[in-house]
């Protein structure tokens, strides 16, 4: 049995090191939380990257929103290399068009950028306009190996249910799948069985859910751990 993927966000080497020190199997790295998650500075980076043994994703976005500009690509696409010239083995990523579809042009550009890494598509696909075609237009990226999402804007106390009807849907939805925003231990069973194998912690991870007063606890993400690999193993027997 395969024990699920536990990924947690992180703002420096300390939290990287708590992730680890908890059971955690990868990180994500941003510079600071404002909207949802900024791009860090190249040298945050290569600071995680030799404070953990995890692989380290980077998240690409360098305003508000979940749109962006032909200068702001070029930015981007920099720091993309950056990133991975500093150790990081893949990136994260999100833009949506003026109509709230997926910006395949600009995360195809990116996802080239960084080629042959892998990429995360974030939770700008809980604000698309329909969550069906945004995945359809997802599978067709290359590099694309996980997507975070809540299943919907409010969290996934809201997006449960569609969580599970997707992950039943489509094979490839499922191995790309990685359910975080809001996340609690009841949702935990339903989602397991549905096939999802992959989890985000943001918040979560962190005493009182603070991100500008608490570091991430590895005795928060060591109880996530247990938790998702008890599931898992409840699930496998119970199938």
């Amino acid at each position: 049995m395969t024990l699920p993927l536990l990924q947690v966000t992180t703002l420096h080497a300390s939290d990287a090191e708590a992730a680890e020190a908890g059971g955690a199997d990868r990180v994500e790295l941003v510079g600071s939380m404002d909207d949802g998650g900024m791009s860090p500075e190249p040298a945050a980076v290569s600071s995680v990257v030799r404070a953990t043994d995890l692989p380290v994703r980077a998240m690409l976005r360098l305003s508000e929103g979940y749109s962006t500009t032909g200068g702001e690509l070029v930015r981007l696409m920099g720091l993309a290399e950056s990133y991975l010239a500093a150790g990081a083995k893949g990136v994260v990523l999100g833009f949506l068009g003026a109509d709230l579809e997926i910006d395949t042009d600009i995360a195809g550009r990116l996802a080239a950028t960084v080629d042959p890494a892998p990429w995360t598509f974030h939770r700008a696909i809980d604000s698309s306009l329909d969550l069906d075609r945004s995945w359809r237009r997802l599978l067709e990226l290359p590099g694309l190996d996980a997507v975070v999402t809540a299943g919907s804007a409010l969290g996934v106390d809201r997006g449960l249910d569609e969580l599970t009807r997707l992950a039943a849907s489509d094979p490839r939805i499922t191995e790309r799948m990685v359910v975080g925003g809001g996340l609690k231990a009841e949702h935990v069973p339903w989602l397991l069985r549905a096939g999802v194998r992959a989890f985000h912690l943001g918040s979560g991870a962190r005493p009182g859910g603070s991100w500008d007063r608490a570091y991430v606890d590895p005795s928060y993400v060591r109880s996530w751990r247990l938790l998702l690999d008890d599931a898992a193993e409840q699930a496998a027997a119970s199938s």
